[in-house]
């Protein structure tokens, strides 16, 4: 299973808009083949500050996604909007084994 923590930062005059374009790139992400989980969080301390767990079979997948029409609407909608620019960490997925 590959993983990865997308770390993103927004401004807090586009914490809103960042909410409602992340949600229609989950509902898409959700349907693609090779996609096990794609979770929204928000931190409770800080409202601007999302992790996006994304969960995929395998590393392959998760290139695939980044080739989809909605990953790329929500990338060039949401670039403005980082208070810092986000970052992607890797992780090699153990438990729950994908299936």
């Amino acid at each position: 299973m590959h993983v990865t923590l997308v770390h993103v930062h927004v401004t807090p005059e586009n914490s809103e808009d960042f909410i409602a374009a992340t949600r229609a790139n989950h509902e898409a992400s959700i349907r693609e083949p090779g996609n096990l989980r794609f979770d929204v969080l928000q931190s409770p301390e800080d409202p601007n500050y999302f992790v996006l767990y994304e969960a995929y079979r395998s590393a392959n997948d998760a290139a695939a996604h980044k080739e989809t029409e909605h990953y790329r609407i929500w990338r060039e909608t949401v670039a403005d909007w980082m208070a810092e620019p986000r970052q992607g960490v890797p992780f090699t997925g153990l438990y729950p084994e994908a299936g």
